[in-house]
Formats: C-alpha cells, structure tokens, sequence
C-alpha cells in the first residue's frame, strides 16, 4: 500500500515519536509499504512521521532500488558516533521542492533495531550519513528547515504559506 506523504504544517511531523515496541507481521508489512510509498515518491528515507504514524520507524534505501543489501530499516534508532562535516544540498519529501544546503556530519554511526528486533550497528558515510541523521531527526519531530538560519526558515515557511493560500499545499 502507497502512504500519502505528509507534509509541513502537520503536527505529526513535529512531535516526537513513540518507540517501537511490538515486532512482528503487522511492523513488517507497515515496513514494506514504506519503502513502496518512498520509492513512489522518488525518495532514499522515509520516516514513519512522514505518512502520518508517529512511530520510531524508518526506512533507507541510498542506492534507490539498485542495490537490495542498501535497503535498511531503522527501529528506535540513535546516533551514537559522528565525525567530520559535509555540506550539500538536502530536500525533504514533507516539504517538496525546497532545497537548501545544510552541514552535517560526514561520518556517522548508528544503533537501531531491524524489522525483526534485532540490534545493530551501522557506520554511513556521505549520502548514507545525511540520510541517517536526517530521518533520526524526524522521529525527533525535527525537520531540516529546524537547522537553517532563521532567516532562511522563515523565508520557506512564507513561500510554504502562500502555496497553501493559493490551495496548491
């Protein structure tokens, strides 16, 4: 099943969200879906915030459908080492056609829970890195725009809000 995205303004998406308990079918099939609704939407992460369920759940796919082992789910996920900085152009599939250049960490260490429970630890680096803390900050109820300049915010939130006026969000 395809998820409609959520996008900016939806309370969901800024809310922390709840940690994953319960692992089993019914978290496998929500999982599947959401690599089927970030793939429609032409994306390498989606969180589960994003279409609407306020859970510690998150998916990447960095390689877009090329690679199956680069397919990861991330239960409960924390960051638990970063190194270096990288800057580049980030978007976000909640707030579609924005994207500004932004500075995070180059490499990045990560815990989280498989689909199946399971604990791991996986180091990205580069898109893989942006990707983790990316998604990490949305089960956070952050989205990247929390991390520009308040001018720059401020800026998309007004283009953001006449899109909405014009009935086009």
């Amino acid at each position: 099943m395809i998820y409609p995205i959520v996008k900016y303004g939806d309370p969901v998406l800024e809310t922390p969200a709840a940690p994953v308990i319960e692992f089993g079918d019914k978290l496998k099939k929500l999982v599947d879906d959401m690599f089927e609704s970030m793939y429609e939407a032409q994306g390498v992460g989606l969180a589960a915030p994003q279409i609407g369920i306020s859970l510690r759940l998150s998916v990447i796919d960095t390689s877009f459908k090329e690679d199956p082992e680069a397919r990861l789910v991330l239960a409960n996920p924390e960051i638990i080492s970063m190194e270096g900085t990288q800057t580049g152009g980030e978007g976000c599939l909640s707030i579609p056609d924005f994207r500004e250049n932004l500075t995070r960490g180059k490499r990045v260490t990560i815990k989280a829970q498989d689909v199946n429970g399971n604990w791991y630890e996986k180091t990205g680096e580069d898109l893989l890195a942006r990707a983790f803390q990316h998604e990490i900050d949305h089960l956070n109820g952050m989205l990247y725009i929390h991390r520009l300049s308040s001018l720059k915010r401020d800026m998309i939130k007004r283009k953001i809000r006449r899109l909405q006026r014009q009935g086009e969000w």
